[in-house]
C-alpha cells in the first residue's frame, strides 16, 4: 500500500508518499481502506520529532480515518467485512489501510458522508472525554474554548450548545469568530485586539465561566485562572503558547479551581475503548439528528500531505482538513 513516511524530523517537505507493507491486524483488531483521514496539530509535532508515537503504533502519522471494514480478527464480532466506519488511531492514517483495535471504532454517523466522517474521532473523542466526562460541563453552565474556529473550537461549541451551556470562544479574525458565532457561540472575543478576561468577566457579571477549554497552555495559564468562577474547571489540551510558567497559587485556593490535562494519544487501548463508547452514546445522537456537524475546510490528495501541513501551521483555515489517499 501507499503511504505517508516522515523521511525525517523537519518541515513539510519531509512527508513522501511511498510504497509499504500492508499493516498486519491482531485478533481483536479491523483492517480499514481509508476514505479519509483528518490533519490534528499532533502531526505536525510527530513530523518535526517533539511527538515520537506510542510504542507498538504506526510509524506513520494520521490520528483518525473513515474508511469500509477490509478485514476483521477472530475476536472481533461487532464489525464484518464491508461495514463503513471511522476510528481513532494511534497513528498510521496517512495511508491506503490501516489496523484499529476494534473498540476504537465508530459507526458512520447518519447525514454524515464516509469521507466528512473522517474529521469527527478525535475531536468528538477530545472533547467529550475532557469537556464533559473530566470536566464535567453541565446544562446552565458558562464554556469558554480558546481557538474557536480550530477542529476542536468547532466541534466544542456545537455539542456544549447541544448539551445547554453557555458558550464563549476566542479566535483571532473577524471571519473565524462569524463562523463561531454563526455554530452558536454566543460571545466571541478576538483575542489580538480584546483582553479575554475583562471580556469573560464583562459578559458573566463578574462571575468568570464554569469550563475554559485551552490549547494555548503556560503564556494564558493564568488569565485562565482568573476567568475561572467559584468551583472552575480548566482544562488544557495544547502547549501552543509554551509549556512552563508560573502560576499565583493564591488565586487557586479562595475559588477552590480545577486545573487538569489530558491527551488522547498516549491513553491505554482500554481507557480509549471508554471514551469511544461514551462518544458513540452521548455524540452520534447529536450528529445523527443534524445539531453537530463535521466542519471540513479543505481536502487534499495523500501525496500533497506537505501541503496540507503549511496549511494547518499558518492557521487560516476554520475546522478540519482532510486528506484523501
Amino acid at each position: 500500500m501507499k503511504a505517508v513516511v516522515i523521511t525525517t524530523a523537519g518541515g513539510p517537505d519531509v512527508l513522501q508518499l511511498q510504497q509499504v507493507d500492508d499493516p498486519e491486524i491482531r485478533d481483536d483488531e479491523v483492517l480499514i481502506k481509508v476514505e479519509a483521514t483528518a490533519l490534528n496539530r499532533a502531526d505536525t509535532l510527530q513530523r518535526k520529532g517533539s511527538y515520537p508515537p506510542p510504542k507498538g503504533a504506526s510509524p506513520y502519522p494520521g490520528l483518525e480515518c473513515s474508511g469500509t471494514v477490509l478485514a476483521v480478527g477472530k475476536d472481533v464480532s461487532r464489525w464484518k467485512v464491508g461495514d463503513q466506519v471511522c476510528a481513532l488511531l494511534n497513528g498510521g492514517g496517512y495511508a491506503e489501510k490501516v489496523a484499529v483495535p476494534a473498540g476504537h471504532v465508530l459507526p458512520i454517523p447518519p447525514g454524515v458522508s464516509l469521507k466528512d466522517a473522517a474529521g469527527l474521532p478525535e475531536v468528538a473523542c477530545t472533547v467529550w472525554s475532557t469537556v464533559f466526562m473530566m470536566s464535567r460541563l453541565s446544562a446552565g453552565e458558562t464554556f469558554l474554548v480558546h481557538g474557536g474556529s480550530s477542529g476542536i473550537g468547532t466541534f466544542a461549541i456545537q455539542i456544549a450548545k447541544d448539551k445547554g451551556a453557555t458558550v464563549l470562544v476566542t479566535a483571532g479574525s473577524e471571519e473565524k469568530l462569524a463562523f463561531c458565532k454563526k455554530l452558536g457561540a454566543d460571545v466571541c472575543i478576538n483575542y489580538k485586539t480584546e483582553d479575554f478576561v475583562a471580556r469573560v468577566k464583562e459578559e458573566t457579571g463578574g462571575k468568570g465561566v464554569d469550563v475554559i477549554l485551552d490549547c494555548i497552555g503556560a503564556s494564558y495559564l493564568q488569565r485562565n485562572l482568573n476567568s475561572l468562577n467559584f468551583d472552575g474547571r480548566l482544562c488544557i489540551i495544547g502547549f501552543q503558547g509554551g509549556a512552563v510558567t508560573e502560576i499565583k497559587l493564591n488565586t487557586l485556593l479562595p475559588k477552590r479551581l480545577t486545573v487538569q490535562g489530558a491527551a488522547l494519544r498516549p491513553r491505554s487501548p482500554e481507557n480509549k475503548a471508554v471514551v469511544v463508547s461514551e462518544v458513540e452514546n452521548n455524540v452520534w445522537p447529536a450528529v445523527a439528528a443534524g445539531k453537530v456537524k463535521p466542519i471540513i475546510y479543505k481536502s487534499f490528495p495523500l501525496f500533497e500531505a506537505g501541503e496540507a501541513h503549511r496549511l494547518m501551521e499558518s492557521s487560516e483555515h476554520i475546522g478540519k482538513i482532510l486528506l484523501v489517499p
